[in-house]
């Protein structure tokens, strides 16, 4: 593993996420929110197994992304692996911690599954609404994805708003770096009910789109990610981004630990 950045801020690993997660000490990070890869985009075997940019683009689109790791799992291995990596964040959240898990419809089933048998307490699903998603020829339309919710035993108030459990935000293609980039906004909305000044843990980074959103919100974040050419991508994001709101920013290329603790 290697950490491309670390600052007072953020942190991004370039690593294995359960392998990372499980150098990470116990009771360390105040909210996980993440977008894991969701080994979806087909019903079948083969559907799933195809290249990322043919499950999850449409056909007329002619721009490239680096590729996706780790988005080819059957159903019963995509349970067992989102169990795994779930249960070392509850270990290392602290008491009442928030956890915030994205999916598309045809993975919810197994990710609540899995978010409950790693400890969590489901709290619900918030609903991203996706107002240019493509149409579905005489079906409804998929324009919606979800965001699992839950907390480490009850969970800590740091709002006294309350949320909508509808969002609606348009994805940016022209800006998006990454394949499934989700909206820098809508991730600011979700932060809405972590601590301020937190620690935000989030195991499958892509191009860091949260760790924008933490730096834009006064959070501190810790990113991995296992592809060097989204981590690579990630870290320039994120220097940049602290560099634009004022926040110091050093680059590292070193081997080992995660060592950013709460």
């Amino acid at each position: 593993m290697r950490r491309l950045l670390e600052t007072e801020h953020a942190t991004l690993i370039n690593g294995e996420s359960l392998a990372v997660l499980r150098t990470l000490p116990d009771a360390s990070v105040d909210t996980v929110l993440t977008d894991p890869p969701y080994s979806s985009g087909g019903v079948t075997m083969a559907a799933r197994q195809a290249d990322p940019a043919q499950k999850y683009q449409q056909s007329n689109t002619k721009r490239t992304y680096p590729t996706m790791l780790g988005d080819n799992r059957d159903q019963r291995s995509f349970t067992l692996w989102a169990t795994l990596w779930l249960s070392e964040c509850w270990r290392v959240a602290k008491d009442g911690a928030r956890i915030m898990v994205f999916s598309d419809w045809r993975q919810l089933p197994s990710m609540t599954d899995a978010l409950q048998a790693a400890g969590w307490q489901w709290r619900g699903i918030v609903t991203w609404h996706k107002p240019s998603a493509r149409p579905s020829l005489g079906d409804f339309k998929r324009d919606a994805e979800f965001v699992i919710t839950g907390s480490k035993g009850k969970p800590l108030m740091h709002t006294r708003t309350c949320p909508p459990g509808v969002y609606r935000h348009s994805v940016n293609t022209a800006r998006k770096i990454h394949l499934t980039e989700k909206p820098v906004a809508l991730l600011e909305d979700l932060l809405a009910v972590t601590a301020p000044g937190g620690l935000v843990l989030d195991p499958f980074a892509g191009s860091g789109s949260t760790g924008e959103a933490c730096l834009r919100t006064g959070r501190r974040y810790l990113g991995i990610e296992l592809s060097p050419d989204y981590a690579g991508l990630a870290a320039a994001r994120l220097q940049a981004a602290a560099s634009l709101l004022g926040k110091t920013a050093h680059g590292s290329e070193s081997e080992g630990q995660a060592g950013m603790a709460a």
